[in-house]
């Protein structure tokens, strides 16, 4: 008998959100759920509940400095990711993001952008030595053959951000979380979920978001990335 596609594949959720009951909670649950079901084999990273420290510091490098006379995190975090001197939170999301086939972000979008505490993981997480080197980024970057996938929610409608809308095509502020930290560590970038403004839609329409994020990851495995170059983000 031929195993289905996704019985053993590990997926990363790095989830950023201080409510358990929220929305985005609850788009955290059905994946959970949905991806459990197939057989997948699903980790957490629940950033607020695990209290993550944003701030990318000295204090993430347990060894020696390179340069005690002149800090430049870069370096040093590059230099101890190599000695295995970066501290131990540090470590074990790195040991999560290696061992995934797919790593779903999950977030309200704050400023056209990921909350604080998920752009401090990507700062501390995805440091050079680890996640790219170089040479070795975008294409040939470290976490290349990993999917990634941005799931997140907006205040704006969809209306709001199509190209003569308001906030301009939701692509745009894309180009920096996929395009420039993503795709630049290698990822294989599937579309994103955007389930635009819940808090604003009728509980109909809320459930029919969660419902249709269920349905898409019935059949994630089968996805193509996207093409991570400019024309996807802003056209010919």
């Amino acid at each position: 008998i031929l195993s289905p596609p996704a019985a053993g594949k590990k997926v990363l959720i790095v989830y950023a959100h201080q409510e358990p009951k929220s929305f985005n909670g609850s788009l955290k649950k059905v994946a959970v759920d949905e991806l459990k079901k197939q057989g997948c084999i699903v980790t957490v990273s629940d950033l607020y509940a695990m209290d993550f420290e944003p701030r990318a510091t000295r204090k993430d490098i347990t060894g020696a400095l390179s340069n005690p006379e002149v800090f430049n995190y870069g370096v040093e975090a590059y230099e101890a990711c190599k000695k295995r001197n970066l501290t131990s939170d540090i470590i074990e999301e790195q040991k999560k993001v290696q061992e995934a086939d797919l790593v779903i972000f999950q977030f309200p979008l704050y400023w056209f952008s990921v909350p604080a505490i998920l752009k401090g993981w990507m700062d501390r997480v995805l440091c050079q030595g680890f996640a790219f080197d170089l040479p070795g980024f975008y294409d040939s970057g470290f976490l290349k053959g990993k999917l990634a996938l941005l799931s997140l929610t907006t205040g704006g409608t969809a209306e709001m951000y199509s190209k003569a809308g308001v906030s301009g095509d939701f692509r745009y502020f894309l180009w920096p979380l996929q395009h420039g930290a993503l795709h630049f560590c290698g990822f294989q970038v599937l579309s994103p979920q955007i389930s635009f403004a819940p808090e604003t839609a009728s509980e109909e329409e809320r459930k029919g978001m969660v419902a249709s994020w269920a349905q898409r990851l019935k059949t994630i495995w089968k996805e193509e990335p996207i093409h991570c170059t400019s024309p996807w983000y802003f056209g010919q």
